[in-house]
């Protein structure tokens, strides 16, 4: 459960440092380079939310088998019930 729990707080953090480096994108202070720095950084935080977010929708679709459930919902239609 430690894993977890330290795998949602990387997440919430690499989240929470996403929202800065936009912010500081957005304001338009930033030189090129910095700009560019930046950017890479989010990039790796991206992938790095999405990475923790596709792991986490594999073990929900796990623990519905697991549990002999006969029906999975995609996540992406659940805004549409």
């Amino acid at each position: 459960m430690t894993d977890s729990k330290d795998n949602l707080k990387d997440f919430e953090k690499s989240l929470q440092n996403l929202e800065k480096i936009v912010s500081k994108m957005e304001s338009g202070e930033l030189g090129l380079e910095e700009s560019l720095a930046q950017f890479e950084e989010g990039i790796k935080l991206a992938r790095n939310c999405q990475d923790t977010l596709t792991n986490a929708e594999f073990r929900v679709e796990q623990l519905i088998e697991k549990n002999g459930l006969q029906q999975t919902i995609p996540f992406e239609d659940l805004d549409e019930n």
